[in-house]
């Protein structure tokens, strides 16, 4: 025999749709916010957080239901909104620009420029970490360091770069001063 707290209304299973909705887009704006670095490089205080979050936001989007059904809707709720989030960036320029962000450059024919470091909340030890992964040792052996929307860090050294290349247009070129 099925147990009676197995299933639950419709009306509760609505609810938690809306619910799902609400969490997810909070969800999808804060980790927005928190910058392409911080979802690049995931720290133990990152992951603390995540899964804080995820033990919080539980009982925001399920409310005291605890059925099997309401479980099953929950998550079907958040691969459904991930799918449609996923397909609408894919085919508007302008939702991928705010949801992913765009490369920005970090270091430009050997120098660092300061101000897109402080923007993006990458330190100087950090940029120098991602030059060692490359193998460059010398910030001027750097053509281009850029702050990918994934959060990594893309360096190209000076003997990589053919003169006649031109850097990629989506990459945000700032004044240094700003």
């Amino acid at each position: 025999m099925i147990g009676v707290g197995m299933w639950t209304s419709p009306h509760v299973l609505l609810e938690i749709l809306v619910r799902c909705s609400v969490v997810y887009a909070v969800m999808l704006t804060g980790f927005r916010l928190m910058g392409k670095r911080e979802i690049g490089q995931m720290t133990a205080f990152d992951l603390v957080l995540l899964l804080l979050i995820s033990n919080a936001v539980q009982n925001a989007m399920t409310g005291p239901d605890t059925s099997l059904s309401g479980g099953i809707v929950a998550a079907a709720s958040l691969f459904g909104l991930n799918l449609l989030i996923s397909r609408y960036v894919f085919r508007h320029r302008g939702a991928r620009r705010w949801l992913l962000g765009t490369p920005t450059l970090l270091i430009r024919r050997g120098e660092v420029i300061e101000t897109h470091l402080k923007r993006e909340g990458v330190t100087r030890e950090a940029l120098l970490a991602a030059l060692r992964e490359h193998g460059v040792a010398n910030i001027g052996d750097v053509s281009l360091a850029v702050l990918e929307m994934d959060g990594s860090i893309s360096v190209l050294k000076r003997d990589d770069i053919v003169p006649s290349q031109q850097p990629h247009r989506h990459i945000r070129f700032l004044n240094k001063h700003q």
